[in-house]
């Protein structure tokens, strides 16, 4: 190996102790832990009664609820039937909304097309202060949807507004995002073992 130049960037180790703490601090959380089983068994539910998942996030958070979704449509760790997920994704709908209505109806919209009664929304804010995530829950209230959300930084506005919600640990939008996405797939993981008995 070559010797370190003093100019060489720092050790990306510092960001990669960060992570393992914030993991550390919301597995240390009994209570969280126990929302994340009860999440599970609330989308089992669902599925199994015909019901759909919408999930739906602003940025990074968009492309987490994509994952989510194409795991249960698609595949996950077993083959086993496809599940009922949409991600609010559609750049045309997107757009139409956002440019007729104001990008903060950008979800409403959607949930108000697309859900109907004992579907489950997920919305996923690092902040909790995100309007349109904000009037996606509203919306679900409405329709009388099952709100679950994924938050960060205290929960923001969003604290307590919907039916189950897990506030993680976390400074910066970065290790929020990788809890949100760890406990997607714990989520993918708890509904494939209730519905078919995946190990």
């Amino acid at each position: 190996m070559p010797p370190h130049s003093p100019n060489s960037p720092p050790s990306l180790r510092p960001s990669l102790i960060q992570a393992q703490h914030a993991l550390t601090t919301l597995l240390s959380d009994d209570r969280s832990v126990a929302t994340i089983d009860s999440v599970a068994a609330t989308l089992a539910a669902a599925l199994a009664a015909g019901r759909k998942v919408l999930i739906c996030g602003n940025g990074g958070s968009m492309c987490d609820a994509m994952h989510f979704a194409e795991e249960l449509t698609g595949r996950f760790r077993a083959d086993r039937r496809a599940l009922a997920a949409i991600a609010c994704a559609d750049p045309s709908h997107i757009t139409c909304t956002a440019n007729d209505y104001g990008f903060e109806h950008i979800f409403s919209r959607w949930v108000e097309a697309l859900g109907n009664q004992g579907d489950v929304l997920i919305v996923l804010s690092t902040s909790g202060n995100s309007p349109n995530i904000a009037r996606a829950v509203e919306a679900a209230k409405a329709r009388g949807l099952h709100s679950v959300a994924l938050l960060g930084k205290g929960g923001g506005a969003l604290r307590t507004a919907c039916d189950q919600e897990l506030i993680v640990p976390g400074d910066t939008s970065d290790r929020i995002q990788e809890l949100h996405m760890l406990i997607l797939h714990a989520l993918v993981e708890g509904i494939e073992q209730r519905l078919f008995g995946v190990p």
